[in-house]
């Protein structure tokens, strides 16, 4: 049976790979968006939220004496890249890329409050102001998602059905 510091340490790796695979992910996403400037620009701003989270979560493992897991890192990045492939083959991009983003907001959402809850059980308040901080930010990119999707619904409906317009992306 592992113990709240154990479980602590594990959780925090794996939001670290959350962020890296977000990180890949929206990158990818972002590269290719063209005709949605609000969305992209949104986007372009949270790629710079995940990295600095990245490096928060770094070094609150770093500061309880241990590393960041190499293997769930790069399974993120795996995972991030092919998330972000999968936008070549779909007609409707935009949209399945706003969906993923919303599902992947609402879990690093669920990840943070357990970790702030985590980190107030074993003691460690300097964690716990960390992943508060951090689960604001997924909070507000995941509020802009679904106050936008209703417009950007519209935008790609409309120029799916203008002549020459590319709505995918």
């Amino acid at each position: 049976m592992a113990s709240a510091e154990e479980r602590l340490m594990e959780w925090l790796r794996d939001a670290h790979a959350a962020e890296v695979q977000a990180e890949t992910m929206l990158s990818g996403m972002a590269r290719r968006i063209e005709n949605y400037p609000e969305l992209k620009a949104r986007i372009e701003q949270h790629i710079g939220e995940t990295q600095r989270q990245a490096e928060r979560v770094r070094k609150c493992i770093e500061r309880r004496g241990e590393d960041t897991s190499t293997i769930k890192d790069a399974g993120g990045k795996m995972l991030g890249l092919g998330q972000a492939m999968s936008g070549l083959f779909v007609g409707d991009e935009v949209m399945k890329g706003s969906i993923a983003c919303s599902a992947f907001e609402a879990m690093e959402i669920a990840s943070y409050r357990i970790l702030v809850d985590t980190a107030r059980q074993v003691g460690d308040e300097e964690t716990a102001q960390t992943c508060e901080q951090i689960l604001r930010e997924e909070e507000a990119m995941a509020s802009w998602l679904e106050q936008n999707l209703p417009v950007l619904t519209q935008q790609y409906l409309a120029r799916e059905q203008t002549p020459g317009a590319r709505a995918t992306s």
